[in-house]
């Protein structure tokens, strides 16, 4: 579960898209853990390497290298250890202390949907029924915005 979500459904159990909590944990001083840590904490303990963990997720291995070695760092002892390459190949594990992490983080994931799923519900209900197209929110491409009196115009190229 890469983030917390609640869900309703409509007519013919078709799934609406709503309001979605994510949840990041900032670390004092030490960086933070959010969705995307945890989805590589994962797959290395599925995988067996960070290197595979890292494709998995479109990223490279330095990228992937780079945030395990942070969260290492992160605490007191490493939550993923790794076996150096050869002829058989290395490998990257998942220590007790990895394991906690990713069960912990759900954890605090789980309590925040569930504590915030009356407000994610009234969020979502006053959503427009339509997006907005644009950057801006305008409703149609190639409407005029309006401009404040006080802002000067850009003068022309």
């Amino acid at each position: 579960m890469p983030c917390a979500t609640y869900t309703t459904r409509a007519e013919g159990d078709t799934l609406l898209p709503v309001a979605r909590l994510t949840v990041r944990v900032d670390l004092t001083n030490q960086g933070a853990i959010g969705p995307g840590k945890i989805k590589l904490l994962e797959l290395v303990g599925e995988l067996g390497s960070i290197s595979a963990a890292g494709r998995a997720m479109g990223m490279s291995y330095r990228r992937a290298w780079t945030l395990i070695d942070g969260l290492n760092g992160s605490f007191r002892s490493p939550v993923v250890t790794t076996q150096p390459g050869g002829a058989r190949g290395g490998g990257a594990a998942l220590t007790d202390l990895g394991h906690d992490v990713i069960a912990r983080y759900r954890a605090i994931e789980r309590a925040a949907a569930k504590a915030s799923a009356s407000e994610l519900a009234a969020l979502d209900a006053a959503r427009a029924s339509q997006p907005r197209s644009g950057r801006s929110g305008r409703a149609a491409a190639g409407t005029a915005r309006h401009r404040s009196p006080l802002m000067p115009r850009r003068a022309p190229r």
